[in-house]
């Protein structure tokens, strides 16, 4: 019992290890965030999108909800988890009307289950009702991709649970780019995307923008 004891704790030490790791990976990219924000306030009350490199890399946010206060938090290859630890630090303070949330790809492709996804997108959900009750929360689907067309059933999976999940809250949103993305053929159009299979071009942005206009509007 004594060895079992001691192999769930250090197996419990490593996990620890590896989320404050992975983490601490983002820490530069939140403190730069926050030196914007100390330069030029955001306005509060307008729209938020965050999550991981989906979202950073969209550069054209500006023009393409041009005249709206949008803001771009997305960072690297972060996952539901990390926009939650950082939360109190890029999303609360800017008390926005509308959150536009895109994390679950990364978090497939690291070996979390749809469920664990959905339970994670949850915590998110609970802490941003918590600490902004007026605020909206969207999130749009996790998109299908060359690169991970093998863990499109995950995906897919992930997607039902929380699209099932916003059915049933006025507050909630699901935005779907699953279907937009896909060609005749059933599977992700290869002119969505970059060089790498994984993250989009102009064209692939251009169906993330048709899709979440409404919901920005």
């Amino acid at each position: 019992m004594i060895r079992l004891a001691i192999c769930c704790l250090t197996a419990l030490s490593f996990v620890v290890t590896d989320v404050v790791e992975a983490q601490a990976r983002w820490e530069a990219d939140i403190r730069a965030f926050e030196a914007a924000d100390a330069a030029t306030p955001p306005e509060p009350g307008g729209v938020l999108f965050v999550g991981s490199s989906s979202i950073r890399m969209w550069t054209t946010l500006s023009e393409d909800f041009e005249g709206m206060n949008v803001l771009n938090r997305g960072f690297g290859g972060s996952q539901m988890t990390d926009v939650i630890h950082y939360a109190h630090r890029i999303v609360v303070p800017y008390a926005p009307r509308l959150i536009v949330l895109y994390e679950g790809d990364n978090d497939v492709a690291a070996g979390k289950s749809p469920e664990e996804v959905f339970r994670d997108y949850l915590r998110f959900v609970a802490l941003a009702r918590n600490q902004l009750p007026d605020s909206r929360i969207a999130f749009i689907a996790v998109k299908p991709s060359l690169a991970r067309w093998n863990l499109a059933p995950e995906m897919q999976r992930v997607n039902r649970l929380v699209e099932s999940h916003a059915a049933n809250h006025a507050y909630l949103d699901y935005i779907d780019v699953w279907e937009p993305m896909l060609g005749e053929n059933g599977e992700p159009m290869p002119d969505l995307f970059l060089d790498d299979g994984l993250h989009m071009n102009e064209r692939g942005y251009a169906i993330w923008t048709e899709a979440v206009a409404p919901f920005v509007e």
